[in-house]
């Protein structure tokens, strides 16, 4: 502003008297004196336009004397810079509140995991969203795969993502690309089980009853003389209402839902098995155990000594879940003395089932179930073995004197 007003004042007509001239000096103070009376004026008319802004600027005038000049010069620059410095202060741009400012957003493409055909792409969707989220979204563009039907990875022969990761933590762009692969149709873990074991509690009690069309027709609906066959049935019977009462009532699954192609392969096995087993324990001709009531008396303690121990555990698991939630804990044994077994192995409830059903093969001597429990042990031991892996992998203080399934051993 100021250098525009000396341009202005530099355009002012000049006085036609020539400029006083002093002995032995020369011409250069006057044409001096000259430019700073139009230094001054300059000054003088924008002190008089900003005076409102700055005090004194207005009272400035034109004096006589080089000094005094340059002495209000010197004071006006003084005072235009401490202005200008305290108004840059004042006017410091504030931060704008955390709702004014723009939410970024990721966009999430998602590509058949075998073909690698592009089945959907999503804009605009929040950092923070978590898998279940993007998976409810998929489903708006393809409702015949429903979340629970879906599987979503990052690598198309990797591992599923989980519900509860959130996009933002995943080693992903701004553009995240997601590979689909459909699981099949799903059911609930819990139809699951009441079929499962709803059938073994059925079939057995067919054969025990014996029904026509199954050992003859002189043996319908006759009864066994042999106590141990009531006993077994007694045993048998108990272990399937415990496993349908708790799977109501105790279990809480970390997955709500499996592939209904399983139903019918865990069916096969426990329906085929329960229907061996009963038709030589409940068979008319059927021989008690060699050593008799001892036998019979030792096989039952072994086997409701791993009934208790295997409700024990189940209650212990399912108190380090809350209801609802995927949480995992490392469990510890409680005052509970058939809880001490999680000192020694990691899936204890896994090894109280197995020796039920060695109680149960000791106290009936049938081939079938000595088979079937034999098949059960080494399913149960892979399963043992995988919660064993995953325990390690995700505790680093996980107690290191414990096994998978039997202590100091497997």
């Amino acid at each position: 502003v100021i250098h525009g007003q000396l341009d202005k004042a530099a355009s002012f007509p000049r006085p036609e008297r020539p400029a006083p001239r002093r002995p032995g000096r020369g011409g250069s103070h006057g044409s001096l004196h000259l430019d700073c009376a139009r230094a001054l004026a300059a000054i003088y008319v924008l002190g008089t336009r900003l005076g409102k802004h700055f005090t004194g600027i207005t009272s400035l005038r034109p004096h006589r004397g080089p000094g005094a000049r340059s002495a209000l010069i010197s004071a006006l620059i003084r005072r235009l810079a401490a202005r200008r410095s305290s108004a840059t202060r004042s006017q410091k741009p504030h931060p704008a509140p955390l709702d004014a400012r723009p939410a970024t957003s990721a966009q999430v493409e998602i590509l058949d995991a075998k073909t690698r055909e592009k089945l959907c792409f999503l804009d605009k969707v929040e950092p923070h969203a978590t898998i279940a989220e993007i998976k409810n979204l998929f489903t708006k563009t393809h409702p015949q795969w429903y979340p629970a039907r879906q599987s979503l990875r990052l690598d198309p022969k990797g591992k599923s993502l989980k519900d509860e990761d959130v996009l933002q933590k995943l080693p992903v762009g701004t553009t995240a690309t997601l590979y689909f692969r459909d699981l099949g149709a799903q059911i609930s873990w819990v139809t699951v089980f009441l079929t499962e074991y709803a059938g073994p509690l059925f079939i057995y009690l067919l054969f025990y009853f014996r029904v026509p069309f199954i050992y003859g027709h002189k043996y319908d609906f006759t009864s066994s003389r042999h106590t141990v066959v009531h006993l077994a049935c007694i045993c048998h019977s108990f272990h399937y209402v415990k496993r349908l009462l708790e799977t109501l009532f105790v279990h809480r699954f970390s997955h709500g839902t499996m592939p209904l192609r399983n139903i019918f392969k865990n069916c096969t096995y426990y329906w085929g098995f329960a229907a061996w087993m009963a038709y030589y324990i409940n068979h008319p001709l059927y021989t008690p155990p060699t050593y008799g009531a001892q036998q019979v008396k030792l096989a039952l303690a072994i086997f409701v000594i791993c009934q208790l121990g295997n409700f024990s555990i189940h209650m212990a698991l399912r108190d380090l879940r809350p209801a609802g939630s995927k949480t995992r804990k490392i469990p510890y044994p409680t005052k509970n003395p058939f809880t001490w077994l999680f000192l020694l192995v990691s899936c204890p409830n896994y090894t109280y089932e197995v020796g039920s059903w060695i109680g149960f093969a000791i106290m009936t001597q049938c081939l079938p179930v000595a088979l079937f429990s034999l098949v059960g042990f080494t399913q149960m031991t892979i399963w043992a073995k995988g919660k064993h892996r995953s325990y390690l992998k995700e505790f680093r203080d996980y107690p290191p004197l414990r096994m998978p399934i039997i202590p100091f051993l497997l």
